[in-house]
């Protein structure tokens, strides 16, 4: 059972953990940002490189290390976006009378450079894990890619929970794209394209006979790809999920 626990474990506390990291530092002083947005960059530099040295790691350790890299790698831009340093070239409210496509291209200039570095950082990925037998970085980098559009489209076209509390003072004027109702068409397509995607995971990670390395990777891709799918359905619920990060959004 260990098997299955500890990648799954794991996984979740990476993304818990990551997560009020990224939040923490965002919480810090202004004057810190520019040391933190830097050092970060040494960091995505290492990570490309352990996605390189790992690429052709068919273990359990390769599943961990390709799987972490690939999330600080992601770190980056989040880092980068909260701060204020990879963002968009509009950096002002929503106009209150504008609707409709014209309120969909304001708020793509709003994060035109951070879908960009997305690009980028993405074919980073594939091309340090191009031809190797290990992509569970590749994929899980992906996976959060796909998800986060799918949440950035979501909380445009609107749902209950907006989660403008993760934003920090400076990037305020973002939440004026959100749109706040009860539920919008896309997100139970959403929900039900990457439950698609999840089941076949889980179906690889308890099937017989594959090795340790493929009950690993198969387990954190899925536990990943299972957390997003619990993100998107909290955008519809009365559930605040802000408690879980209390200690990043201390101020």
């Amino acid at each position: 059972m260990s098997t299955f626990a500890f990648p799954l474990l794991y996984t979740v506390f990476a993304w818990w953990f990551g997560t009020g990291i990224i939040l923490l530092l965002n919480q810090r002083p202004r004057s810190t940002h520019q040391t933190t947005f830097w050092m970060s960059g040494v960091v995505l530099l290492f990570a490309l490189v352990g996605l390189k040295t790992s690429a052709n790691l068919n273990t359990v350790a390769g599943a961990y290390c390709g799987f972490t890299c690939a999330l600080l790698v992601w770190a980056w831009q989040e880092i980068g976006f909260l701060l204020g340093y990879v963002t968009g070239s509009r950096r002002t409210a929503c106009p209150p009378e504008c609707r409709g496509f014209r309120k969909a291209f304001y708020a793509f200039q709003t994060i035109a450079h951070h879908e960009l570095a997305l690009l980028v950082l993405g074919a980073a990925v594939a091309l340090v894990t191009w031809g190797g037998s290990n992509l569970i970085g590749l994929w899980t980098f992906i996976i959060l890619w796909a998800m986060r559009q799918s949440a950035k489209l979501n909380v445009f076209l609107g749902v209950l929970n907006l989660n403008e509390k993760f934003l920090p003072v400076h990037l305020k004027y973002i939440h004026s794209y959100f749109t706040k109702r009860a539920m919008n068409p896309l997100l139970p397509v959403s929900i039900l394209m990457a439950c698609l995607f999840a089941i076949p995971l889980w179906q690889t990670a308890f099937a017989t006979g594959v090795t340790p390395y493929q009950i690993a990777s198969s387990t954190i891709l899925a536990t990943l790809l299972s957390l997003a799918i619990l993100e998107h359905i909290l955008m519809v619920l009365p559930l605040s999920t802000e408690g879980l990060w209390k200690w990043g959004l201390r101020s």
